[in-house]
């Protein structure tokens, strides 16, 4: 598969977009399904006669998502490419199980940073990815790393790398104190490799994030830019305000309400309070997240 970064490109649109939520937190009521702290998604895009299954983000074990692939009737060998959104082990930590299921050399887009140390607060827990880069390769990781935008097939792009000076200003600091190791010295790390998809459908675009670490508000401006879409059909994903203060959730809810986002499905690390303010003020538009959920666009 060709993939080739262009920003201000013509991506086109997709014919049919299914979102299948194959690993959340929450395993949903009465599902059968497991639910483990992370996030899965298999996006199946069609364009023309091009199809794609990207696989986005692997849980922390593949256990619970091969689990809950089979039971909604998918193979892991239908996967075509691997989309890593970040470091964290929560998002990452499944792909050597992911990568021995699906059996054969795969690309994994990541940013370029993803290899890091990624520390908790003291620098005592590293949180980042639990294998390195030469042991996924000998799983079949054939590594993309790139920090700009991407285009994947016809209107399927990547964002790219957000930098803090690109954030809306009450996103600029995350809301996790996170750091790294520079040059020997412990510095903050505002999470750089945190990377989404856009989807772009005939009704509008699609925004896939796994924890938004870079903002979901400036995630979604960051791919109507690339895209030049007006319209938000769908957000979907973490948005990590599961720690923000009232003012950051509310900030954020009255933002997207601001771009007119027809429908938000989230879950994982966006925390309860923030679900039960997106609920009040999108209604019937707002969707949460579980194991097995299938979001058809």
């Amino acid at each position: 598969m060709e993939l080739s970064g262009m920003e201000g490109w013509d991506f086109g649109e997709v014919d049919h977009l299914s979102i299948y939520t194959l690993l959340d937190d929450y395993a949903g009521y009465e599902t059968g399904f497991y639910g483990q702290h992370g996030i899965s998604f298999l996006v199946d895009v069609v364009a023309g006669e091009v199809r794609r299954r990207i696989l986005f983000d692997v849980g922390q074990s593949g256990e619970p998502i091969l689990y809950n692939m089979e039971k909604m009737g998918l193979g892991p060998g239908e996967v075509n490419v691997v989309f890593l959104s970040h470091c964290h082990y929560d998002h990452t930590g499944g792909l050597l199980e992911i990568l021995r299921a699906i059996g054969k050399e795969v690309p994994v887009i990541a940013h370029p940073r993803i290899f890091r140390k990624n520390l908790v607060r003291s620098g005592s827990r590293n949180v980042g990815l639990p294998y390195t880069k030469e042991e996924a390769e000998e799983y079949g990781a054939r590594w993309i790393l790139d920090s700009q935008p991407r285009e994947l097939m016809e209107g399927v792009i990547t964002t790219g790398e957000i930098p803090r000076e690109e954030r809306v200003d009450f996103e600029r600091e995350t809301t996790l104190g996170l750091y790294t190791i520079e040059a020997g010295k412990l510095v903050r790390d505002y999470m750089l490799d945190d990377i989404s998809l856009a989807v772009r459908t005939r009704e509008g675009l699609v925004v896939v994030s796994g924890c938004s670490h870079a903002g979901i508000v400036s995630i979604v401006e960051k791919a109507k830019r690339i895209t030049g879409s007006r319209e938000v059909r769908a957000v979907v994903g973490g948005f990590h305000l599961i720690d923000a203060d009232d003012r950051r959730i509310e900030r954020t809810v009255e933002a997207l309400r601001e771009m007119r986002v027809g429908r938000i499905y989230t879950g994982h690390c966006t925390g309860l309070r923030a679900e039960c303010r997106f609920l009040r003020e999108f209604r019937e538009r707002f969707e949460k997240l579980h194991s097995g959920k299938i979001i058809k666009l």
